[in-house]
């Protein structure tokens, strides 16, 4: 699919400062299960923290397509970062689509400097697929509203400054899912649990967020009484061709490293490319990964011609794909490692842990499935 010369520029700066200043970082960040905050401050100068920013608050104002191919390229260099910078991009849709004008101009052009950080509060302890089961609550008092709850699997939630939350304004109603703007230093009463020890994407925060009587002005309430969810699904739906993309940038980097290594590799006085098993792998690698790639377009595409429906049946397959695809690309490449990809030695081991996320958040595969079988029934 054609991409503008404008679209290719972005292209080769996200990819050359992925390669060049992101995936240095890489191997020690996931040991070290900490963020590069001057690799965030580094995007910033380059404007991608403002990506969903309109111009008109200072930010980029990305079209889908170009905001696909950042967190392709992001991703080829660390998850962790591209994730990072994807949730932080949901915190400033939502402010940019649904705030009221006091709401954009307060937060929107710092945000779109980096500071502050964003966070999308949705997921619970039992409402993780199924929203609608949510716990928290939202009760308005005078002027005011009194949150109390818990929420889970919340990325960036220790470096966050502002948090997009959704919570219910009667806890026994799941119609009235509405959505909030909490501001982490304006607020008591809200903790932030501890950082979870994950499998991969080890350099990303993920956090619980506890609300226990945190109190925010009315005026900090961002959609209607009761269009929460639907506000959600609606900014979830470019997240999840965010996390596509990602899951192509992550697929070509462990293609990447695999045909290397396998060029370099000598067994039988020859390189382990010339035997036609390895030869097989690299192309269904390949083949998977510019499917991916073409279905993530596609889908950013259908969203930047606005059609909603469409866009949904799109973003769901591609992320579907995708992010099977990458868990694949990844164990192959890790097996084309043989035990060198099994240590840490070899950066395959790496995103092998961190592919499997990608099936999981922003909606799992079997949810996507849901999704794609709907919209081909109805």
């Amino acid at each position: 699919m054609q991409l503008t010369a404008e679209q290719e520029a972005v292209r080769d700066v996200v990819r050359e400062f992925a390669e060049e200043e992101v995936r240095p970082y890489a191997s020690e960040c996931d040991e070290e299960q900490s963020f590069p905050e001057e690799v965030w401050d580094k995007l910033a100068e380059l404007d991608l923290t403002g990506l969903t920013v309109p111009e008109e608050y200072g930010g980029y104002d990305a079209d889908p397509m170009t905001y696909a191919i950042v967190n392709e390229e992001l991703a080829y260099g660390m998850l962790s970062v591209a994730t990072a910078l994807s949730v932080h991009g949901l915190a400033t849709s939502c402010i940019a689509e649904f705030g009221s004008e006091d709401i954009k101009e307060a937060w929107l052009p710092e945000m779109a400097t980096g500071r502050p950080i964003g966070a999308f509060a949705l997921s619970e302890p039992n409402a993780g697929s199924n929203p609608a089961e949510m716990d928290t609550e939202a009760r308005r008092e005078g002027d005011e509203f009194v949150i109390n709850g818990k929420k889970q699997w919340i990325t960036n939630g220790q470096r966050s400054d502002v948090i997009i939350l959704f919570a219910k304004t009667d806890r026994d109603d799941p119609g009235s899912i509405t959505q909030f703007l909490v501001p982490k230093d304006e607020v008591s009463g809200l903790e932030v649990g501890k950082k979870e020890d994950k499998l991969g994407l080890r350099a990303s925060d993920t956090t619980t967020l506890m609300f226990d009587d945190v109190r925010i002005p009315a005026e900090y309430q961002l959609t209607e009484e009761g269009r929460g969810l639907s506000a959600a699904f609606h900014i979830l739906t470019g997240g999840r061709i965010a996390i596509a993309a990602q899951s192509t940038g992550l697929a070509q980097s462990a293609l990447d490293e695999a045909l290397q290594y396998a060029q370099d590799r000598e067994q039988f006085d020859q390189p382990i490319s010339d035997f036609q098993t390895i030869r097989h792998k690299l192309a269904d690698m390949q083949t998977s990964i510019t499917a991916s790639r073409l279905l993530t377009r596609e889908a950013a595409r259908k969203r930047a011609e606005g059609d909603v429906q469409a866009t949904s049946f799109a973003a769901s397959q591609a992320k579907y794909f995708a992010s099977e695809a990458a868990m694949d690309v990844t164990n192959e490449a890790v097996q084309i490692h043989g035990g060198y990809g099994y240590t840490t030695d070899f950066p395959v081991e790496r995103m092998y842990r961190d592919a499997k996320i990608l099936t999981i958040y922003e909606g799992t595969s079997e949810i996507q499935k849901k999704i794609i079988a709907r919209n081909l029934l109805d």
